[in-house]
């Protein structure tokens, strides 16, 4: 599955390296002619699982309702769609290779099993509420369409050894000969297809391929590679090849402008006596340091996360303290060195302590975080329980009228079944389930949610929280056991560092490694690492129906052959205990909020127990099983104008039942390796397509060791990454908001709306920095003291869709829920500025010297009034403090020139700002903004200074004389006896009410 942030945190701190693809439309695209992008590939690998999985469960897009797949048939023709979108947009003129995940060593299969068991468990609950949802619908009288049966229920069969991946190889041959006979694009390809009977993950089969295919004299140092891919893992081992280009998302990551902002960014201004600086061995060590965040074979530290800015933390602590450590992390031109000399591990070890420092500070962070958005929580229980006390009679109008409407509105179904159905109300229907069941998923991952405020039990924030660690994850009975099974985490640890180095840069050290452990150790825990014997046996891969077995759920097993069935369901197994837990297995989420984020305790798979088993069975398979659970070849597609790259002289290899021969490398553009030709098996496939295309079974050379390096004669793209390009990094825990922002923001990734903004920005403004977008964005930090208007987007507006629930405030830097159902809205349109969320936001208003005048409000609450020091007049001042429903207060400040209306609001600690022009806006533009919902939200409202129609009127609560503590104000000009407006604000359901009177 990869690093889930990793591309989002790369694609934020060096903004230059992705470029979106160009897609030619149209149902016949000519892939032939020259690539629109304005580059030309030579190669193009496919990680086929970042494929199959969105072309198998489409549903997971909400905008699908029907038309998704029901049987592998409609898989299939998804994938080869999504396959020739792919070929069109990059145009490879010498390879296609395909790759899917095969069998995965033990230590990746460990996360398999526990995201299958966790989908099981998934998959169960969302059906017994999807049947709770379909028999409410039945009784309300709302017709849907039928739960159709379908071969997709299960998507973990989407795993080697299944008959689904089985038939998907089949169907993949079938459509490379087509395409390659048929699509002048192809025709002059060599299309590689490594299927799931090939052992190892999709990605790292692309990898050994490229390393292999760059330790040949042959090879082309100038060859253009693209790699598509969802996992993002691949970005780590392509950073070590030049002219790599990842695509992700359809948009174009380039590998070298990333390495032009690595050298920038990671330059030691103060290195070691007598260092010799290396560009290559400092990329490795940034991919080494990025294992830390993250990765499929080890839990993650409690320290770092990404999503808290930890890879911003260690390239902190690598280029500051890198004469500390002494040196570079890793070796990898000694990745075959018996004595671990590829890794420093004393240097590694004095690293992961620096970083280790800031621990507390990064916990106090985290708890600080999670009080905060308590309190939200309370405060929002709180209202909502208010605001079901308080139903005014025109609500429970609007309730009993939409009642009324339900019962006609059934009545018309009902007669809809005796009758005709209605296609366009049933599909309305069912996507009103499908939206049910959305929201049901949701809130039951979110603990806060579910009404719950989550468990702390470590604490991590308080002293003694690494001995409450280890007691409970562990579950230890006693102290003296701690720092037993720490040196034991630590040692394993390490030694998983060491295996996913070696994974990725030289290829699998050890089929049957894992990790055995459910949990990290801390950063400051990672103490004699030297210490530490490395010595990884190589092994061999499981069988497909033995990884089956070691990874899918008792709910998976009819995926597998029926004797195999029985080890996971009959009470007399002798390994039922691997599938006991079933659906009951625990998920540790204590100190976590979503049910994603925690860890499954499943027992760990005992290999040789597993293994004595299922290989009693294997007499008992099918002919087509023992196909399915044997270890496949890669399969070589060549043309006719291609097949002569195949050498006429037989190898030494060859036996009775292949004929091995070379692949001539110079006429094959710098392919090496070898193909087995097996004259029946060629007669049959050529057959159905006369001969012209020719499949064979291909090998790779003989391993051969890699050098992470530039090779001779390539040519250096000319740097287009300066200094200014750069920007520094707010440390997480330092920053006020939840997400680091880089310092000094390029302009053009923040202001797409205007084309003219500069970096420049107005003396004696205040920034406010966000943290990005959705629900994680956070809070901001107002660093100087006067407001200010976004420099990027003078004025401009843009419309607001029902799911632009967020508007920016400038203030306080705080995400607000934008209350869509406020009266001070004009023509029941939304607006909102188009600066949008999460981004670097510049005001200014003309700077102003209040007085301070306290006003002490009857539930104990002081408030305060200012008072501007321009026209005063008493009747001018704008004092007003608006006494809510819920003790809140909200103040107005009053500018004569740019009448800027703000309303503060101190009894919950939040405050609100709006502003807008300052003239010659007509009442369809004036902009209204109001913050707030019916639980938990407050409003502001401003307007422009002139030219105001009835139905842009600001409603202004004045002082009635009857000892309510209110203020009264006006704006400036435009007054008359008659149009004086008299306003009241009161909160309901948390929107604004006024009465207009005549005085």
């Amino acid at each position: 599955m990869g690093v889930p942030s990793f591309y989002r945190w790369l694609t934020r701190k060096y903004e230059t390296i992705v470029v979106d693809a160009k897609e030619e439309k149209g149902e016949c695209v000519d892939s032939s002619l020259p690539n629109p992008n304005g580059m030309e590939f030579d190669n193009l690998y496919l990680d086929m699982n970042g494929i199959i999985h969105p072309c198998f469960h489409p549903e997971d897009n909400a905008d699908v309702l029907i038309g998704a797949p029901k049987t592998f048939d409609q898989v299939f023709t998804n994938i080869f769609g999504y396959i020739d979108r792919l070929f069109n947009i990059v145009r490879p003129r010498r390879l296609l290779y395909l790759a899917i995940d095969g069998v995965a060593p033990r230590a990746k299969m460990n996360q398999q099993r526990t995201r299958r068991f966790r989908n099981a468990k998934d998959a169960e609950q969302i059906e017994k509420e999807e049947e709770r949802l379909r028999r409410q619908f039945m009784l309300d009288g709302k017709q849907l369409l039928p739960k159709q049966e379908t071969e997709l229920a299960d998507s973990n069969i989407i795993t080697p050894g299944t008959e689904f991946m089985f038939k998907l190889s089949k169907e993949l041959q079938g459509y490379i000969q087509l395409r390659m006979k048929n699509d002048p694009g192809w025709k002059d390809v060599k299309v590689l297809l490594s299927d799931s009977s090939v052992p190892g993950e999709g990605e790292h089969k692309i990898f050994s391929f490229i390393r292999l295919q760059r330790t040949f004299t042959e090879y082309d140092p100038n060859t253009q590679h693209c790699v598509y891919g969802l996992k993002c893992k691949e970005i780590y081992a392509l950073l070590t090849m030049l002219y790599c280009v990842f695509i992700c998302s359809k948009q174009f990551l380039h590998l070298w402008i990333l390495r032009e902002y690595l050298k920038l960014d990671m330059e030691i201004n103060d290195p070691p006596e007598k260092f010799q600086p290396d560009f290559e061995r400092l990329v490795d060590d940034f991919i080494f340091i990025c294992f830390f965040s993250g990765n499929d074979f080890l839990p993650h530290m409690p320290t770092l996360y990404i999503h808290e800015g930890c890879i911003d933390l260690l390239m902190h602590v690598y280029k500051k303290e890198f004469k500390v450590f002494g040196g570079y992390l890793v070796d990898m031109q000694r990745a075959n060195d018996k004595k671990s000399g590829y890794i420093k591990l004393k240097r590694v070890e004095k690293f992961i302590l620096l970083v280790g420092n800031y621990e507390e500070n990064i916990f106090r962070k985290r708890a600080d975080q999670r009080g905060r958005m308590l309190r939200k929580i309370l405060k929002e229980y709180e209202d909502s329980r208010f605001d079901d006390e308080n139903q005014d009679v025109g609500t429970s109008e609007l309730h009993l009228s939409t009642l009324r409407i339900s019962g006609n509105f059934s009545e018309d179904l009902h007669t809809s079944a005796n009758g005709v159905n209605d296609p366009e109300l049933i599909l309305r229907n069912t996507k009103e389930l499908k939206d049910k069941l959305r929201e049901y998923i949701w809130k039951a991952a979110d603990s806060f949610q579910n009404g719950g405020l989550g468990s702390d039990k470590v604490k991590l924030n308080l002293p003694g929280y690494r001995d409450r660690y280890y007691m409970e994850k562990f579950e230890l009975t006693s102290t003296v056991d701690i720092e037993q099974i720490r040196r034991s985490v630590v040692e394993k640890y390490t030694e998983g560092l060491c295996w996913v180095t070696l994974y990725y840069f030289a290829g699998v050290p050890s089929w049957t490694w894992y990790y055995p452990y459910h949990y990290g150790p801390f950063a400051s825990d990672m103490k004699g690492l030297s210490q530490v014997k490395l010595h990884f046996q190589k092994g061999l891969p499981f069988k497909p129906f033995e990884q089956l077995m070691g990874v899918f759920p008792p709910r998976s097993a009819h995926a597998l052959p029926i004797p195999y069935q029985k080890l996971m369901k009959d009470e007399d197994s002798s390994i039922i205990d691997f599938y006991q837990t079933g659906q009951d297995f625990q998920i540790d989420v204590d100190g976590t909020r979503h049910t994603w984020q925690g860890i499954c305790k499943l027992p760990f798979i005992e290999e040789s127990r597993l293994l004595a088993e299922t290989r009693k069975l294997e007499c008992e398979l099918q002919a087509d099983e023992v196909i399915r659970n044997s270890e496949g070849l890669d399969m070589l597609f060549l043309g006719r104008t291609s097949s002569e790259i195949i050498c006429d002289r037989q190898n030494v290899d060859s036996n009775e039942h292949f004929h091995e021969r070379n692949i001539d490398a110079k006429l094959s553009h710098g392919l090496n390796g070898s193909v087995l030709l097996k004259e029946e098996n060629v007669a049959d496939k050529l057959s159905l397509y006369d001969n012209d295309i020719l499949c064979v079974f291909y090998k790779l050379p003989p391993h051969r060791m890699h050098y992470p390096r530039k090779l001779e004669g390539v040519v250096v793209p000319e740097e287009t990454i300066t200094e200014a390009d750069v920007h520094e990094t707010q440390l997480w825990h330092e920053n006020q908001g939840h997400r680091p922002s880089p310092r000094n923001q390029n302009p053009h990734r923040q202001w797409k709306t205007n084309k003219n903004v500069t970096d420049s920005t107005p003396a004696g403004a205040v920034i406010v920095k966000g943290a990005g977008l959705g629900w994680g964005s956070g809070r901001g930090k107002a660093i100087a003291a006067e407001s200010a208007r976004p420099s990027g987007a003078p004025g401009k507006m843009e419309k607001m869709t029902p799911n632009s629930n967020f508007c920016w405030n400038s203030l306080t830097g705080h995400n607000r829920p934008h209350n869509f159902n406020s009266p001070l809205q004009q023509h029941n349109e939304k607006w909102r500025p188009s600066f949008g969320r999460g981004t670097q936001v510049t005001e200014t208003y003309k700077p102003y010297q209040p007085q301070v005048n306290k006003v002490q409000l009857a539930r104990g609450e002081t408030r305060i009034a200012e008072k501007l020091s321009f026209n005063q007049q008493d009747t001018r001042y704008a004092r007003q403090a608006r006494n809510l429903s819920r003790g809140e207060t909200q103040e107005p400040y009053h500018h004569a020139n740019d009448n800027v209306w703000r309303a503060t609001s101190f009894g919950r600690g939040e405050a609100q700002a709006a502003w807008t022009s300052s003239s010659n806006e007509r009442a369809n533009s004036n902009v209204w903004r109001s913050t707030g919902s019916a639980r938990w939200e407050t409003q502001a409202a401003w307007t422009s200074s002139s030219n105001e129609q009835a139905n842009s009127n600001v409603w202004q609560a004045r002082q009635s004389g009857i000892g309510e503590g209110k203020a009264a104000m006006t704006s400036t000009s435009n007054q008359s006896t008659n149009n004086n407006t008299w306003g009241s604000m009161k909160s309901g359901r948390g929107h604004w009410r006024g009465e207009s009177r005549a005085r």
